[in-house]
């Protein structure tokens, strides 16, 4: 018995805590917590916002990050973006090479430069078949560094609509948690609970 009586005085405690915030007459976006502290809600609710975040994000890689005030992600978008870049040029650039190289060498000529890596005049060094595997090795990897490249900017673009979502979801004055007490049908006897109601 005295277990219950302590688990309601506990539960009327914590609700007393919770209905204390209060608007601000003053400013109607503030809420009194208490006494002295008073916090200010977030900026109103815009539902565009997520939208022109991935507007921004989709015209400039960055743009909705900082419009979500996110400056944080900045590096991590550019270096993604900026290291898929690199790796794109460096094997398109090298795949390229062994692609010019190998239809010399079919042509006839023997004045590529992998024709003679070492400069000992006998060569070839790197084969026809070798070009071959080449241009396979290089264009493999210059097209994933695309989709690498690709999924990155498509991610920023997400994460910024998400983020500007999450940015709006405030919970500080639709949240109540309030005690209940029942009459149990199978015993007769009180039970004693807790409810949490959420406001959309």
């Amino acid at each position: 018995m005295n277990c219950k009586f302590f688990i309601s005085l506990l539960f009327i405690f914590i609700t007393f805590t919770t209905f204390a915030q209060k608007k601000n007459e003053k400013d109607p976006d503030t809420l009194q917590t208490g006494p002295f502290v008073e916090i200010k809600s977030k900026r109103p609710y815009d539902p565009l916002a997520p939208s022109r975040a991935a507007f921004y994000s989709a015209v400039l890689p960055g743009l909705g990050q900082i419009y979500n005030r996110s400056y944080w992600k900045l590096p991590l978008v550019y270096g993604g973006l900026g290291a898929a870049g690199y790796f794109y040029v460096t094997n398109n650039k090298e795949y390229h090479n062994y692609r010019d190289a190998f239809k010399r060498r079919r042509a006839g000529y023997t004045d590529d430069p992998y024709y003679d890596l070492n400069g000992d005049g006998e060569g070839p060094d790197v084969t026809n078949n070798g070009l071959e595997n080449g241009q396979d090795y290089y264009q493999g990897n210059r097209d994933l560094s695309l989709l690498i490249f690709i999924g990155v900017y498509a991610l920023q673009i997400i994460d910024a609509n998400v983020d500007a979502h999450l940015k709006q979801f405030n919970i500080n004055k639709d949240l109540t948690l309030n005690p209940y007490m029942e009459q149990s049908t199978f015993y007769g006897t009180p039970d004693v609970g807790l409810s949490l109601t959420l406001q959309f």
